[in-house]
């Protein structure tokens, strides 16, 4: 049984302005095992988040998602991620400015990597300037635990992402 339930368990990483906002939107579709706030794509181990903002490390603020393919597939997610963000907006997501926050998926493997570019094209068709970076993923490393979980621990939502329908 364990076995069958592995086979149906997938990874996603996406970097689309502040983490919070980004998990905040993600959490909300069905079959989401978990949400985990942290840094990729950047040169230094372990890194802070007073690093990552000093825009020394090179990373990006990033959402790695676990989540059952029986009840939400990776095309969901992507299209979710293009429509709670600005994938035109070049370093940056509303007043959040920095490479940190720039549009970015780390790709698990080669079908991730071609729904996202598929989902890319079909945005561009319609018109958007689509600056979204597709990366191979790289090591993930887990953001403090203050940013984990941002607003079920102190309410609110996010001011940097709004659902805008896409596709």
């Amino acid at each position: 049984m364990d076995e069958v339930l592995s086979e149906n368990i997938e990874t996603a990483i996406f970097a689309g302005g502040c983490f919070w906002g980004v998990e905040y939107y993600m959490k909300q579709l069905p079959g989401i095992i978990s949400i985990e706030a942290g840094y990729i794509g950047g040169h230094k181990a372990s890194p802070s988040y007073k690093e990552v903002k000093s825009h020394t490390t090179g990373h990006a603020e990033a959402v790695r998602i676990t989540f059952d393919r029986t009840l939400v597939d990776y095309e969901t997610l992507a299209k979710r991620f293009f429509e709670i963000h600005d994938p035109a907006q070049t370093d940056g997501q509303g007043t959040d400015i920095g490479p940190q926050y720039r549009s970015e998926i780390f790709y698990m493997n080669e079908e991730q990597k071609h729904i996202a570019e598929s989902l890319i094209k079909v945005l561009r068709n319609g018109g958007l300037d689509v600056v979204t970076r597709l990366t191979p993923a790289s090591t993930f490393w887990p953001a403090e635990e203050y940013h984990q979980h941002y607003f079920e621990k102190n309410g609110g939502e996010p001011d940097c992402h709004r659902y805008v329908k896409r596709f």
